[in-house]
């Protein structure tokens, strides 16, 4: 883990909660364009919230095995900072992306250094989530972290998949992630954040992230 761990919100669809999260100190913000995703929202309205953002905020768009013009035309008019793939992309594709790209992976014990190896180089980071066999993302269910020791030359790496403001701390504990990724676990609804339990979250991150500063510094 390089310095403090960054904090992504993922599934935003109101401008309202997005000045919220953004306010309570989050480093990034997803906005989902992947049709059979109940937090799905329109390229207008992500837009209008894309403009809405300050600087050094990032705008993340999540697509799933979408045609890679189409990407690219609704990252251009959306004027998204980075792209989330959570299909089944290969590298040419995520190379051939206009901006820097998330490549996600749904862990299982049979991912290894082989399957990522072909994307260094080509995409800005990897993004581990849970796997489940029906769903690209968003299960809202954990997977043991400690799985991710076999991948650790891999970096940086974003942990996403079932983290709450109760279970983060311990997430970036095993795995000291360089950035987390949470959705279902600060919500009320589909595409509505709960913002004390972001906040919440946001303190967890905080409160582990200087306790291994501390042993760090005392090692």
């Amino acid at each position: 883990m390089i310095g403090r761990t960054r904090i992504k919100i993922c599934g935003m669809r109101e401008r309202t909660e997005v000045a919220a999260v953004v306010a309570a100190g989050v480093d990034a913000i997803g906005l989902i364009f992947a049709g059979q995703s109940p937090r799905y929202i329109e390229p207008e309205r992500a837009r209008e919230i894309v403009a809405s953002l300050p600087p050094f905020v990032d705008a993340v768009g999540v697509f799933v095995d979408q045609p890679l013009d189409e990407v690219n035309e609704i990252a251009r008019y959306c004027g998204l900072t980075m792209v989330q793939l959570h299909g089944s992309e290969t590298p040419d594709y995520c190379a051939a992306i206009a901006c820097r790209v998330l490549k996600a992976f749904r862990v299982k014990d049979s991912l290894s250094t082989d399957d990522l190896a072909p994307y260094a180089g080509k995409v800005a980071a990897f993004l581990f989530d849970t796997f489940q066999e029906k769903l690209a993302g968003g299960t809202g269910q954990t997977f043991a972290w400690s799985l991710l020791k076999k991948l650790s030359p891999v970096s940086p790496v974003v942990l996403a998949g079932g983290l709450t403001p109760e279970n983060v701390g311990e997430a970036i504990r095993q795995a000291r992630p360089f950035a987390v990724d949470l959705n279902s676990g600060v919500e009320f609804a589909p595409g509505r954040k709960d913002i004390d339990k972001v906040r919440a979250a946001i303190a967890q991150v905080a409160a582990v992230d200087a306790a291994v500063s501390r042993l760090s510094a005392d090692s």
